[in-house]
């Protein structure tokens, strides 16, 4: 049986890449390594991330780096909480 990842996850894993390359932040091709994601389907994302606040987009010689925000680490941490808190009553996000 294959086991497809929720947006939350996806969201989840988006900012723990990010949050794992630091403030030098993280280009778009190692983004879609880690979160194993399409080119589309990471951009359209990558859109939502910084629209609301979660992610910033620098641009630099025509290249973006993705650096994750304070608001982002606070919602990476409250996801995580949740997240440990639903397996432990045996549920998946």
């Amino acid at each position: 049986m294959v086991s497809y990842r929720s947006s939350m996850q996806i969201v989840g894993d988006l900012l723990t890449a990010t949050e794992e390359s630091g403030q030098a932040g993280i280009k778009t091709t190692i983004l879609i390594t880690k979160a194993n994601l399409s080119h589309p389907r990471l951009t359209k994302l990558l859109s939502n991330l910084t629209g609301t606040g979660l992610i910033n987009k620098i641009e630099f010689d025509g290249k973006y780096t993705f650096v994750i925000t304070t608001k982002g680490r606070q919602y990476l941490e409250s996801y995580v909480k949740f997240s440990n808190i639903a397996q432990s009553f045996g549920l998946e996000l």
